[in-house]
């Protein structure tokens, strides 16, 4: 174990703590009631940076600095405040369809699971290709503000695996993590479920870079043998 390890593991918990605490979380519920897409934006560029160099961490077994870290931080702090908009926008459309009856009343368990079904279904791809668009220009620019203007967007294109990313994020992460995930979110309170995406962002970090290390190690293993 790496002193890192540790490191971000206190810090983990430390922002855990934040929403146990009463009086912490009584503040970080109040802040976001008054200023709900600043709230989004602090807890996505906190909790889903964290996840992102988690990911890192375990593809290359150390602890690195991303490329254009401070740009990265400042998307998911932008997507953290799509989410604020989203959610609410979806549960109160799931609510309406429901109650004109074009989506059967399966109670607060069914209302979850559409809602969580149709904005994995309908916003979700939109979000994390855009990610993927932004994440390429960044790398492609070396993380400098001045060079990642100067990528054009037809490179960004032609260097994103799409294929992977349907196959793979789209109709297996999609399924299989963020809709039963993302149902468990709308089961919880409207003042947690920003938050509890942004902890899902962490355990998903983790779970890709668990499936991009072993498909290298799946390719290098076939390379060998060929």
């Amino acid at each position: 174990m790496k002193k890192f390890d540790v490191l971000w593991g206190v810090a983990l918990l430390a922002v855990i703590s934040l929403f146990i605490i009463p009086s912490t979380n009584n503040a970080i519920t109040a802040a976001g009631e008054i200023h709900p897409y600043l709230a989004g934006f602090v807890k996505f560029a906190v909790l889903a940076t964290m996840g992102e160099l988690l990911a890192l961490r375990i593809i290359t077994g150390d602890w690195k600095k991303p490329t254009g870290l401070i740009y990265r931080t400042l998307i998911w702090g932008f997507l953290g405040i799509t989410f604020v908009l989203m959610f609410p926008l979806y549960a109160i459309g799931v609510g309406s369809v429901v109650h004109m009856g074009l989506l059967p009343d399966g109670g607060k368990l069914g209302a979850s699971f559409f809602t969580s079904a149709l904005i994995n279904l309908g916003y979700a791809p939109t979000f994390m290709a855009f990610h993927r668009l932004t994440d390429t220009f960044i790398d492609l620019g070396e993380g400098k503000l001045d060079r990642i203007f100067k990528v054009k967007l037809a490179d960004v294109v032609r260097k994103i695996d799409w294929n992977g990313y349907v196959s793979f994020v789209v109709l297996k992460t999609v399924p299989f993590f963020w809709i039963p995930a993302h149902t468990i979110t709308f089961m919880l309170p409207p003042q947690y479920q920003v938050v509890f995406a942004a902890f899902l962002s962490i355990a998903l970090g983790g779970i890709l870079a668990f499936a991009k290390k072993r498909s290298a190690v799946t390719f290098d293993s076939k390379t060998a043998a060929a």
